[in-house]
C-alpha cells in the first residue's frame, strides 16, 4: 500500500466517496453516515444537520410546529432583500426557522429540545428564533420536563439588527424562569457556536458540553487579533481550549453522546 498523495486525495465524483475536510483523506459514504459522519481516519466530527442529529440522539421525538415571523422590521437587503432571502430559505427547508423544537424521548427519559439547524441562514438568532426558544421554555416549564439546547451558529441574524439582538436578553430571561422551576437546563455546543448565540442560551445551561474540536467563540479570531494586538494561543475557541478555561464541562464523542445525555438526565432529575 502507498502512501495517498495529493493526487489521491482529489473529489471522486461518483457520489460514493467523499473527502474529510480536515485530513482530506477519502471516506466511503454509506460507512461514513453510518459512523455518525465521524471520520475514520483522523476522527474529524463533520457538521450534520437538525433533523439527523434528532435521529442520532433520541428513540423517538415529534416536532412541535412554531409560529412564522414574515415581517422584515428594517427592509434590509444586501446582495438581495431580506424578505425574499427568507422566503427561499423556507421554500428548501421543511422547518421553516433556525431552531426546531420537539418532545423526545432518550431511554425512557422525556426531555423538550431546542435544536439549532446551521443549514438555515447559518442558524442565526433572529425574531423567529427567540420566539421558538420561548415555545421550548414553556412547554418544558408546563410538562415539567428537562430542557436540552442543541447550538450550531454564526450568531445573532444580521438581516433584523436590533432586534435580532434584543433575543439574547429575551432567552436568557426565559432559561431564569427554567432555574426558577428547578427544571434543568442541558447545553450541547456543537461546530460551529459563535456570536449571540455563544455569548446567551449556549453558556447558561447547567451542564454544558460540546463536541470535540468545535469552534466555539463571540467574534471571530482575526478580529479579536486586530483589537488586542496580541497573537492568540493554540487551538483558542475550540472546545479543548474552553474546556482548559473552565467554560465547558465536558468533551464528548459524538458515539456517547446519547450515554452521557441519559447519564446527566437521571442525575439531574433525582
Amino acid at each position: 500500500m502507498h502512501a495517498l498523495t495529493s493526487k489521491d486525495k482529489r473529489p471522486v465524483e461518483d457520489g460514493l466517496w467523499q473527502n474529510c475536510v480536515s485530513c482530506e483523506q477519502p471516506m466511503f459514504i454509506a460507512q461514513f453516515k453510518e459512523n455518525m459522519k465521524v471520520c475514520p481516519h483522523c476522527d474529524h466530527h463533520h457538521r450534520i444537520g437538525a433533523k439527523e442529529r434528532l435521529d442520532q440522539l433520541f428513540d423517538r421525538y415529534t416536532q412541535v410546529p412554531g409560529q412564522e415571523y414574515l415581517h422584515d422590521p428594517l427592509q434590509f437587503e444586501d446582495l438581495k432583500a431580506y424578505d425574499r432571502r427568507l422566503a427561499q430559505a423556507r421554500r428548501s427547508e421543511q422547518d421553516r426557522e433556525a431552531l426546531i423544537v420537539a418532545r423526545a424521548s432518550v431511554q425512557d427519559q422525556a426531555l423538550i429540545v431546542a435544536c439549532f439547524d446551521f443549514t438555515f441562514i447559518g442558524g442565526s438568532m433572529g425574531i423567529g428564533v427567540g420566539h421558538r426558544f420561548l415555545q421550548a421554555v414553556d412547554l418544558a416549564v408546563l410538562e415539567k420536563k428537562p430542557l436540552l439546547c442543541i447550538t450550531a451558529s454564526g450568531g445573532a441574524r444580521m438581516q433584523e439588527g436590533v432586534f435580532s439582538l434584543m433575543q439574547m436578553g429575551k432567552v436568557s430571561a426565559a432559561i431564569a424562569r427554567l432555574k426558577k422551576h428547578h427544571l434543568p437546563y442541558i447545553v450541547l455546543l456543537t461546530d460551529p457556536t459563535t456570536g449571540g448565540v455563544s455569548a446567551s442560551m449556549a453558556t447558561l445551561g447547567d451542564v454544558i458540553l460540546a463536541e470535540p474540536k468545535a469552534l466555539i467563540g463571540f467574534t471571530g479570531p482575526r478580529v479579536i487579533e486586530q483589537t488586542v494586538r496580541q497573537k492568540l494561543p493554540e487551538g483558542f475557541q475550540r472546545s479543548e481550549f474552553l474546556m482548559q478555561a473552565g467554560l465547558i464541562d465536558g468533551i464528548v464523542h459524538r458515539h456517547a453522546l446519547r450515554e452521557k445525555l441519559v447519564s446527566f438526565l437521571g442525575l439531574m432529575s433525582e
